[in-house]
């Protein structure tokens, strides 16, 4: 929240926002809000730990007085932090009186910052009382104030007010609907099959559950061992198979491997009963028809964010029942197993809140997409709120038409059976708790999970931490490489390799419990991790054989062609 750039006066900020897995299925009791700024807890304990130090507090607010008296006097040098999109007019540094709001702004936030690290919170109310502090500090910027921003006065004068009618107009149709929430990008220029999701394939298993696509070669030889993607179920499958170019499916079949992909069903009130031990029998069912298919009893599996979860259960369950072999590698793409301090706002959630959580979707039968959209927007208001309401309300300009962005607004339902196993994971950290929890009627234990794991984490994810995407390398029984990629949640899985890309990532030969020490001994290395993952892929799937000639089998024939009927569903 304070103001920082690349000078050693200025500092980066102390916290980032983040959400535990507890927090974004716990949100829809509150209509998706994420903010919860009425808890007055976290502020009483503020006070009273700055009460206690009474001449620390009392310097930082006189520090604040000496840097608002050299804003006036126009010697401050307050500035922005690099990449702050918000001030990118000239006007907040050229113009006298806009430099002085900015850099009055600035200071205001840096000292609630210091006062917050002065008062030597908890960790559970340092998070809390940061994320309400910031959110406050977010919806304050002079950006969103029509009258102070210099683009909209530009843009009010250019089009004699025409952008305002234009922008009330948007703004009353989205708040006419959930999450009631700006829109942030133009729907009318995808559409699935045409220029997403559309690398070419064939279903060939469709069960109640989940579709199974294989992919069509783009080779002429495969390796012998294929590979199996199970998705996150908070979104739809195509994530990893955006438009060309930014496919990650794409790539890997360009690079010769025989890729499977499940498509989940969009579940409805009729579906409450899906469950963890569903979706983990579904994986099953998809990796013995993989395995059928492609002639190879073992099979790499490839799992992204909640898929990681299911996935890794499920390892668990085919070791407890001797069929590890059947499974010879395991990727896990910004997935956290370990749920210990899980984010800025997993400190938001309480049992109670949990539990009401999860009778809200036993009612319903599901945990609606929507509220989940509303929780991910609020954990980055600027990104994903305050940019679009100047843009769309103010500027009276069409979102951007942004393939990662028609992904994200496209939501789906969790089932309430795995929305219920899921929070009950998150609260009670027990996946990683050797025989704590049971899938398909075997205890699990993640340390019997002996397949390598190569585990990705985005340096700068607001939905899984780096640091508890890593802790899965200390429960994992195999040999791990762990890989931070410089990029958020999304950016990390859409990271395709390119010559004009400034990608870069990090690995280390070793891996150590504490993360820190992980992360001072990791190496800098430039472009996309696909490339690396691409290597480390090809040693574990075997020889190359001829491609197949056609998809499926006499058992598995084609049902329908790519991206099938169930990422269509609403």
């Amino acid at each position: 929240m304070s103001a920082t750039d690349s000078t050693d006066t200025k500092r980066a900020p102390r916290s980032r926002r983040t959400a535990a897995m507890d927090t974004l299925l716990t949100q829809n009791v509150s209509g998706g809000r994420a903010t919860r700024f009425g808890r007055p807890g976290p502020i009483l304990r503020t006070a009273a730990g700055l009460a206690r130090r009474p001449r620390t507090t009392a310097r930082r607010v006189g520090g604040l007085g000496v840097e608002l008296t050299q804003v006036l006097a126009g010697t401050s040098e307050l500035s922005p932090a690099k990449g702050d999109g918000r001030f990118r007019d000239r006007a907040w540094s050229e113009n006298w009186a806009l430099r002085r709001v900015l850099q009055t702004y600035l200071a205001l936030g840096g000292t609630v910052d210091d006062l917050i690290e002065d008062a030597g919170l908890d960790w559970r109310t340092e998070r809390q009382i940061r994320f309400m502090a910031e959110n406050v500090h977010d919806l304050l910027s002079p950006t969103n104030l029509p009258l102070l921003n210099p683009e909209v006065l530009k843009e009010t004068i250019d089009r004699g007010g025409a952008n305002l009618v234009l922008g009330a107009r948007r703004f009353v149709r989205d708040i006419a609907k959930a999450p009631r929430l700006p829109a942030t990008v133009d729907t009318t220029k995808f559409e699935i099959g045409r220029n997403i999701a559309r690398t070419p394939g064939s279903v060939v298993l469709r069960t109640d559950v989940m579709e199974l696509i294989e992919y069509a070669p783009q080779t002429d030889e495969v390796f012998e061992r294929p590979m199996l993607v199970v998705p996150p179920t908070i979104n739809k499958y195509y994530v990893l198979d955006l438009a060309e170019d930014r496919s990650f499916v794409e790539h890997l079949v360009q690079a010769g491997h025989r890729v499977f992909m499940i498509s989940w069903r969009n579940p409805d009130k009729e579906h409450s009963h899906f469950d963890l031990d569903t979706y983990a029998s579904a994986v099953v069912e998809a990796r013995e028809a993989v395995s059928a298919i492609a002639e190879s009893d073992a099979v790499n599996v490839l799992a992204a964010c909640s898929g990681g979860i299911i996935t890794a259960a499920t390892l668990a369950h085919l070791a407890a029942t001797g069929r590890e072999d059947l499974v010879s590698s395991l990727t896990l793409m910004v997935c956290a197993l370990d749920h210990r301090q899980a984010g800025t706002t997993a400190a938001l959630v309480g049992r109670e809140i949990a539990a009401a959580a999860v009778a809200d979707s036993a009612r319903r039968g599901y945990l609606d997409g929507a509220s989940l959209a509303g929780v991910f927007a609020w954990l980055r208001p600027n990104d994903l709120i305050w940019r679009y309401v100047v843009n769309n309300y103010f500027l009276g300009k069409a979102p951007p038409a942004f393939d990662v962005l028609f992904w994200n607004q496209d939501t789906v339902r969790l089932s309430h059976g795995l929305h219920r196993d899921f929070v009950q994971m998150a609260m009670l950290n027990d996946l990683i708790q050797p025989g704590q929890r049971t899938v398909l009627e075997t205890p699990v234990d993640l340390r019997q999970v002996k397949q390598d794991s190569y585990v990705v984490a985005g340096s700068t994810d607001h939905i899984v931490p780096w640091e508890n995407a890593y802790r899965s390398t200390q429960v994992l029984g195999g040999t791990p490489r762990f890989v931070l990629s410089t990029s958020g949640h999304i950016q990390a899985l859409v990271n395709p390799p390119s010559p004009e890309s400034r990608s870069s990532f990090r690995v280390a030969d070793e891996h150590p419990g504490d993360p820190s020490e992980w992360e001072e001994a990791a190496a800098i290395r430039k472009g996309s991790w696909w490339t690396d993952h691409e290597a480390w892929l090809a040693e574990r799937s075997g020889d190359r054989v001829p491609a197949p000639e056609a998809p499926g089998s006499d058992e598995h024939p084609t049902l329908a062609q790519a991206p099938g009927d169930y990422v269509l569903g609403s």
